[in-house]
């Protein structure tokens, strides 16, 4: 049930009033009331709007947000989510900037923090757990990607962004393998090798580097540096087959430049087996669950790294265990969660611990 534009911009400007616990927290409570609650958006919505967000540089939470707001309404509903989301937030953390700088470090506002970070602690575990649950199943393979992501990120105390990416191939390629992994068989030019000669790819790469970089005109203008090359410098197509590449690209939709995909496929056919199957579903799914599972674990990862530093003591480690064990059991609004763990660290520091 897809809500109106209205509710949609009423949900994320309460998400970005009373939405506390940072990125790892938001993007549990989207997952938790839009997919699980409310079904304004399917499983597989979020899980792809999730792998963009955290391919893309940025701020997780805001980026999967907007990328909501595009699926509901395109450009219109990403730019008003975009702003429902983050204007609350960067209101209240100017009005708290300036009350800090005009009293002057604020005593009670650190003991606040003292016991609102632990309760967040809480909160994010509880998130992470279940947003693991959502993408990654009962899937070993995603469970294994998770599992490493989350320690690398424990570990380095970093996202690495290269990672997400490898995470996808590695996932693409062992649960949707594409053809060129195999043999190919074509109907008219017979059995084309495994794999191209590295040599051979490397040439490819430069030469069509050079005809995309240094010919101007049309497409058409493209044609005689193609046959100088591909036929006559190379010899890597006949006479005939080049006329049959033009041909291709002629009858085909779209720019006639294209007919180098044709060219590369004949010279290489698992390059352009590689090319068609990025487009293929089975394969983006693959890819998609593996970045998915990737950011699962980096969240998780992100958890214990924040732990490591509101976790300072027996009482706050105290409160972050009570708030885990209080979520897992009762749904209590998150804002009464952080309005007691502010209170609890009022009172600990108050009495001196």
């Amino acid at each position: 049930m897809r809500p109106t534009l209205r509710q949609l911009l009423g949900y994320f400007l309460y998400l970005g009033s009373l939405g506390f616990g940072g990125p790892v927290a938001l993007v549990g409570y989207m997952q938790r009331d839009l997919v699980e609650q409310r079904r304004w958006f399917t499983r597989d919505e979020y899980v792809k709007g999730l792998a963009l967000s955290q391919l893309a540089p940025g701020p997780l939470a805001a980026q999967l947000a907007i990328c909501l707001g595009y699926v509901h309404s395109r450009v219109l509903g990403a730019t008003l989510v975009g702003l429902a989301f983050i204007l609350p937030s960067y209101l209240m953390t100017v009005a708290l900037g300036m009350v800090y700088v005009r009293y002057g470090g604020l005593a009670w506002m650190q003991a606040a923090f003292y016991g609102v970070g632990a309760a967040v602690i809480g909160i994010i575990v509880r998130a992470a757990y279940k947003l693991a649950r959502l993408t990654v199943g009962t899937d070993r393979l995603l469970w294994a990607v998770c599992g490493v992501m989350a320690a690398v990120t424990a570990w380095t105390e970093s996202e690495i962004g290269t990672l997400f990416i490898l995470c996808g191939v590695v996932t693409l390629l062992v649960k949707a393998p594409p053809a060129w992994l195999a043999r190919v068989r074509t109907s008219g030019w017979g059995i084309l090798p495994a794999l191209a000669p590295p040599d051979l790819l490397v040439q490819i790469l430069w030469f069509f580097t050079k005809a995309g970089a240094f010919v101007f005109g049309s497409g058409l203008a493209i044609v005689p540096f193609l046959y100088g090359g591909v036929v006559q410098e190379y010899a890597w197509l006949t006479d005939q087959q080049f006329l049959d590449a033009v041909a291709v690209a002629m009858i085909t939709p779209g720019p006639v430049v294209i007919t180098v995909a044709f060219i590369g496929f004949l010279v290489a056919g698992q390059v352009g087996a590689l090319l068609a199957a990025v487009g293929d579903n089975p394969q983006v799914q693959a890819f998609v669950g593996g970045v998915t599972a990737a950011a699962a674990g980096a969240i998780a990862g992100a958890c214990v790294v924040l732990a490591r530093r509101a976790i300072v003591d027996v009482p706050t480690a105290l409160v972050a265990l009570a708030v885990l064990a209080l979520l897992w059991r009762v749904r209590v609004p998150e804002p009464l969660v952080i309005a007691g763990g502010a209170a609890v660290g009022l009172l600990i520091m108050g009495t001196g611990r």
